[in-house]
């Protein structure tokens, strides 16, 4: 298993990522399966945004309201680590809330930007291959 994405989608996620420096971003991942197709933004409203994300419940359900009928649907969500390693933290764990989602970490903490994708299997993320493609 794998999640396949395009090179345009992973530059719009590491372009989120600098833009909210040194605030964490995040963001919906649109696609089929283990296809991103697109990335939404979405307003982080954490009340500590440089340390945590929380996604807005209003955007996601919009999100959801414009896919319908399509045979598109969220299966992910990203968010950034400014000056963290791409690996989810304990409170990231504790957060996720969809098992079926691909979850997507842009870290800044290295000399460029780094993308981790991981699965929710037994409570534990699992980390997934990501191949990018043009």
């Amino acid at each position: 298993m794998f999640v396949r994405l395009p090179a345009r989608v992973k530059e719009e996620l590491s372009a989120h990522a600098r833009q909210a420096a040194p605030d964490e971003c995040c963001g919906m991942l649109v696609g089929r399966d283990f296809v991103i197709e697109e990335s939404v933004r979405v307003r982080n409203i954490a009340s500590m945004p440089a340390t945590r994300y929380l996604v807005d419940p209003a955007e996601h359900i919009a999100i959801n309201r414009r896919l319908r009928g399509s045979a598109r649907s969220i299966v992910g969500a990203y968010h950034s680590h400014p000056a963290s390693p791409p690996l989810p933290s304990e409170r990231d764990r504790a957060e996720a809330l969809y098992p079926e989602f691909v979850w997507m970490i842009v870290s800044l903490a290295g000399p460029g930007e780094t993308l981790a994708a991981f699965r929710l299997a037994a409570g534990s993320f699992i980390e997934v291959p990501i191949v990018v493609e043009d």
